[in-house]
C-alpha cells in the first residue's frame, strides 16, 4: 500500500510542479481518492481539474514515452488475448499492443504504475515496453477484444453524489427517512442502473446477481455458468439507493435494514419475462444483496439433454417408472437437483396422474401439476403440506427437501400407501443419502422398504463450441490426475475453449450435469438393513455397475464436452479401497 500511495502522490506533485493543476486542486482530488479508493488520474478527470488528452500529453512528454491512440490501430494480433490473460487486463487497466521477440508493448494510462508492470512481466515472461493512452481508449480497446464487462460505466457516470446520501452504519445515531428512501429508489439514474445490472446479467446468462457492500466500495459480481465473474460496480455512494430500489421492487420494507429479507419479482426484457428471488442480509458495511435469475427459457425438461449417460438414463427412466416409492436427488444448493425432478415430472405428467409439489420456494410454473408454495411463518411446511397433500389423492408427491425427521416420515408414510414420492437431500454422493435418512432417525426397515433409487448430480461447464480445439496430453499425465486409458497409448486427444466473443473469452459455454444413479437392489437393502456406513454401500453400488461422479465426468472429458479442469474443480479422486 505504501509504494502506491507514494507513486500517486508523485504523480500529484509532478501535475503541479508543471502548472497542470493547483495544490488545491490536488488536495480535493487526494480527498476524494480516499473516499473511492479509485486511481489518481481518473479522479482528476472525474472532478474535471484535468482532461484525458492534457493528462496523457503531458505524461507522454515529461516521462520520455511514446503517445498511442488505439481507436487508429490496426488488427490486434489475437494471441495477445492468450499470453495476457483477461484477468491481468481489468485488474490493471492495460492494452497489450504486440509482442517483438520477448518485448511486450502494453499500453497504460498510468505509466507510473511499477506494480502493474511488475505483475505483467511476471505472468507473461516477457520485456515490458509501455506506450501511454487514455482510460477511454484502453476501455474500448478492452470491450473490443476481450468482450464488454464494463456494462454500467455510461450510468455510473450520470449518477451525481448530491442525488443520494450515504448510509451511516449505526442505526442508533440515523433517523430513517422512509420518503426520501423511497424517492431515492425511484431516481430515473438509479433505476436505469438497476435495470442495466439486471438486463446485462439476463443477457449474460448469469443464475445469480451478488451486490455486496465494503467499506470503501461496493462490489457487482455475476454467477455464469457456476463461477463468480466480477463487473464494473457503482460506486459505493449509491448503495443506499440501489438497494431501495431493489426493495421497492420486491416490495419488502424498505425500512427495515436490521433483519434478512426475502422477496421476489417478475421483470420484463425484450419481451421475455424472467422471475427474480431476492435475499437481503444485513452485513458489517450495509445489506448485501443476492438475485437468483429464474429464466423460464433456459429450464430444460427434456431429459436426454440434461447430461445423462445413456447407460445411466435407461437406469434412471425405468426406476421412475414405479407406481410407488421414494426417489432421491443429493447434491449441494445450485446443482441441478431442481431442474432434474422438474424434467422427471414432466415426463411423467399425464391426463391420468395427479401430480402434486411443495417447494421452497416454486422456481418455476409447470403446466398441469399443482404446486404449493412452502410458507413456514403460517405453518405450512413441508411435513404439514405433505399430509394435507395424503387427502389431495395424488398419484406423485414432489417434496422440494427432506430436512427434517418429520418430514422425511410423512413421505416414507407416503410411498407405504401407495404414493411415488421425489424429493432431495443435501449430501455429496448417492449412496449417503440413506445412511442421511438413517442419521435423521428413520428406522433402517423403512428406507429398505420404500427408497427406490438415490441419485447425485454436479454441473460442469461445457467447452465454447465456437472456439473449441483439439490438444493431445500424455497417457501418464492423465493417469496423474486419475483418468485411465487404453494399455499402450501413450497420446490422447483432449479439448479446450481458447476464447472468443461468443463465450465472452472465457472458454466455456452453458453446463450439463454429470449424474450418479444408485438403484436400491437386494444387496444394498441387506447393507442398509444393519445399518452399514456409506463407503461400504458406495462399494457394493460399485461392483454392481454404479457409475460415479468422477467417472461421469471423465467420460465428458474423453468426449470433449468438458475439461480435465472442470474435472478437478467439481470432483475429487477416491482413495482406494
Amino acid at each position: 500500500m505504501a509504494k502506491t500511495v507514494i507513486k500517486e502522490q508523485r504523480l500529484g506533485d509532478l501535475l503541479v510542479n508543471a502548472g497542470v493543476i493547483s495544490e488545491a486542486q490536488l488536495q480535493d482530488a487526494l480527498e476524494d481518492q480516499r473516499k473511492t479508493n479509485d486511481r489518481l488520474g481518473r479522479v482528476l478527470t472525474r472532478l474535471g481539474f484535468v482532461t484525458e488528452e492534457v493528462m496523457v500529453a503531458f505524461l507522454a512528454s515529461h516521462l520520455n514515452i511514446p503517445y498511442v491512440n488505439l481507436s487508429e490501430l490496426d488488427e490486434v494480433d489475437p494471441d495477445m488475448r492468450r499470453l495476457v490473460p483477461e484477468f491481468l487486463v481489468r485488474r490493471q487497466f492495460v492494452f497489450p499492443i504486440s509482442k517483438d521477440g520477448n518485448t511486450l508493448t502494453v499500453a497504460m494510462a498510468d505509466p507510473l504504475n511499477v506494480l502493474a508492470i511488475d505483475d505483467i512481466s511476471l505472468i507473461t515472461g516477457c520485456q515490458v515496453k509501455v506506450v501511454v493512452a487514455t482510460e477511454t481508449e484502453i476501455r474500448k480497446a478492452i470491450e473490443r477484444y476481450y468482450g464488454r464487462l464494463d456494462i454500467l460505466g455510461d450510468i455510473i457516470r450520470n449518477i451525481e453524489e448530491k442525488e443520494v446520501e450515504l448510509v451511516k452504519e449505526d442505526e442508533n445515531e440515523e433517523e430513517i427517512d422512509i420518503g426520501k428512501l423511497i424517492s431515492e429508489g425511484g431516481e430515473a439514474p438509479v433505476v436505469n442502473l438497476v435495470n442495466h445490472i439486471l438486463a446485462e446479467a439476463i443477457k449474460a446468462g448469469a443464475s445469480d446477481i451478488h451486490i455486496e457492500p465494503y467499506e470503501k466500495s461496493l462490489r457487482t459480481r455475476y454467477r455464469i455458468d457456476g463461477i463468480l465473474y466480477e463487473v464494473v460496480s457503482p460506486p459505493k455512494h449509491v448503495q443506499a439507493a440501489v438497494v431501495s430500489r431493489i426493495k421497492i421492487m420486491s416490495r419488502l420494507d424498505i425500512a427495515e435494514r436490521r433483519l434478512p429479507q426475502d422477496g421476489r419479482c417478475k421483470v420484463r426484457l425484450e419481451g421475455k419475462e424472467v422471475d427474480l428471488r431476492v435475499s437481503i442480509v444485513p452485513t458489517n458495511f450495509g445489506e448485501k444483496v443476492v438475485m437468483r435469475i429464474l429464466d423460464p427459457a433456459t429450464l430444460c425438461l427434456d431429459m436426454t439433454a440434461l447430461g445423462f449417460e445413456p447407460d445411466v438414463l435407461s437406469i434412471y427412466q425405468k426406476n421412475i417408472q414405479v407406481p410407488y416409492g421414494i426417489i432421491l436427488d443429493t447434491g449441494p444448493t445450485g446443482c441441478g437437483k431442481s431442474t432434474t425432478l422438474y424434467s422427471t415430472l414432466s415426463s411423467l405428467n399425464s391426463p391420468d396422474k395427479n401430480i402434486m409439489t411443495i417447494e421452497d420456494p416454486i422456481e418455476y410454473v409447470l403446466p398441469g401439476i399443482n404446486q404449493v408454495h412452502v410458507k413456514p411463518d403460517i405453518g405450512l411446511d413441508f411435513a404439514s403440506g405433505l399430509r394435507a397433500f395424503l387427502r389431495q389423492d395424488p398419484d406423485i408427491i414432489l417434496v422440494g427437501e427432506i430436512r427434517d425427521r418429520e418430514t422425511a416420515e410423512v413421505a416414507i408414510n407416503a410411498a407405504l400407501t401407495g404414493h411415488l414420492v421425489l424429493s432431495t437431500l443435501h449430501t455429496n454422493d448417492a449412496p449417503s443419502a440413506v445412511t442421511r435418512l438413517i442419521n435423521m432417525g428413520i428406522e433402517p426397515f423403512l428406507i429398505a422398504s420404500t427408497v427406490v433409487m438415490c441419485i447425485a448430480q454436479r454441473l460442469v461447464r461445457v467447452i465454447c463450441p465456437k472456439c473449441k480445439e483439439p490438444y493431445e496430453v500424455s497417457s501418464k499425465t492423465l493417469e496423474n490426475v486419475g483418468i485411465q486409458v487404453e494399455k499402450g497409448r501413450e497420446r490422447v486427444t483432449l479439448y479446450r475453449g481458447t476464447g472468443c466473443k461468443n463465450c465472452t473469452n472465457i472458454g466455456y459455454r452453458g453446463r450439463t450435469a454429470i449424474f450418479e444413479v444408485m438403484p436400491i437392489d437386494d444387496t444394498i437393502r441387506d447393507l442398509v438393513l444393519n445399518r452399514k456406513p456409506s463407503h461400504i454401500v458406495k462399494k457394493a453400488a460399485k461392483e454392481a455397475g454404479m457409475v460415479t461422479l468422477r467417472d461421469a465426468a471423465i467420460r465428458k472429458v474423453l468426449n470433449g464436452i468438458t475439461t480435465v479442469e472442470e474435472l478437478l474443480r467439481v470432483t475429487f479422486e477416491e482413495a482406494a479401497e
